[in-house]
């Protein structure tokens, strides 16, 4: 590990003291711990991190280095990145760097060396919260001024996030092979994963920014609808679900995962909480209460919609359902149209790094675009 110290100061008083990891300086953020044993390239660059101090459960980060292939977006995007034993060298035939070679490059300031089971314990205790990584000469004021700095920082409930990480122009993703639907996908934090798998069941994919209007998504002459994942709290976002609502009312076909589907949840008029400590990781079990089925997921979400496994209610826009809920401890997951127009999920079903039980949801959502 580099020489020096690193601290690692929660908002409660709680300090960890390491080494520094990646860039040196200071960085703000809430702390969220994330459970993947594998993935972490594909959990730095994914956009739903932004303004989070990520926590690695897995004792051991960076073995297989850093690649070009592997990318959610364009950069990193989490605040920070906390680890227990990173890797001294990178071993893979992809790698074209190491993990911590990328974390400086990018200016990405992390701790190494720290215990992070005691950690994650106690934000499983307390619950996710702001905190902040000071290395290098950031490092040396006292720990009172640097507990100051991190109470002082913005909360994540009430965060608008998802304009400052959304494409600021509409780019189209064409299809593989014959063009088969157009799909427009609002950008919320989108990955880049998402549009290939579209591509790859024959649609077409325009992705547009977060604050498109129904107009312009009516000249695109979609067949259907695409909401992201993203960062931020989804009770700010007003502007996405009145479009949602025009979705819905137009009758075409709507699919969202993650932030979109808290976003389709609030346009059917359910309300959404912060959760103590969130789900982030990728062994979570689903249960999809239309078909029993059970699938082992990949999450990233500290927000959920209100609600009950099986739950009916009426909406504008017909009956809706609770479809899907975590079988750990019945956050909803999932949410649907019981006429089967729009539905959502609050995983990932395009999860890169895996498992990838979920990708058929993919071909659910161009089942219903050809149906309609």
């Amino acid at each position: 590990m580099s020489g020096g110290t690193a601290l690692m100061v929660l908002e409660d008083g709680r300090v960890f003291r390491g080494a520094p990891f990646g860039a040196e300086g200071e960085t703000l953020g809430e702390a969220v711990f994330c459970t993947a044993m594998t993935g972490y390239q594909e959990t730095l660059t994914d956009p739903s991190y932004h303004r989070q101090i990520v926590v690695a459960t897995a004792p051991q980060i960076g073995n297989t280095g850093w690649n070009d292939e592997d990318d959610e977006s364009q950069r990193i995007w989490v605040a920070g990145y906390a680890v227990r034993d990173p890797a001294r060298r990178a071993s893979n035939w992809r790698a074209t760097t190491t993990l911590r070679d990328e974390l400086d490059r990018q200016r990405v300031v992390g701790i190494a060396g720290i215990d992070t089971r005691a950690l994650v314990r106690h934000l499983r205790t307390r619950g996710s919260m702001k905190a902040g990584i000071f290395s290098g000469p950031a490092a040396d004021a006292p720990v009172d001024e640097l507990l100051s700095r991190v109470t002082g920082q913005s909360a994540m409930l009430g965060a608008d996030l998802a304009g400052e990480v959304s494409t600021d122009d509409l780019y189209t993703i064409e299809p593989v092979g014959e063009r088969r639907f157009t799909v427009v996908a609002v950008d919320l934090g989108i990955k880049t994963n998402t549009p290939r798998m579209f591509a790859e069941r024959g649609m077409r994919v325009h992705v547009v920014p977060s604050d498109v209007t129904f107009d312009r998504i009516r000249e695109l002459n979609p067949d259907g609808v695409f909401l992201s994942n993203g960062p931020g709290d989804p009770a700010t976002q007003d502007g996405a679900v009145e479009l949602t609502e025009n979705v819905l009312s137009a009758g075409v076909p709507l699919f969202g995962i993650c932030f979109g589907n808290q976003i389709l949840g609030r346009a059917l008029g359910l309300r959404t909480y912060k959760m103590k400590f969130g789900h982030r990781g990728i062994n979570v079990p689903v249960v999809d209460h239309t078909t029993g089925r059970i699938s082992i997921t990949a999450q990233n979400h500290g927000f959920a919609l209100e609600g009950e496994a099986g739950q009916r209610f009426d909406t504008p826009f017909g009956t809706a359902e609770v479809s899907h809920t975590c079988a750990n401890d019945g956050t909803v997951e999932g949410v649907r149209l019981v006429d089967g127009r729009a539905f959502s999920v609050q995983y990932h079903p395009e999860a890169a790094a895996g498992p990838h039980d979920a990708a058929y949801l993919f071909d659910r959502f161009a089942g219903l675009m050809e149906g309609a």
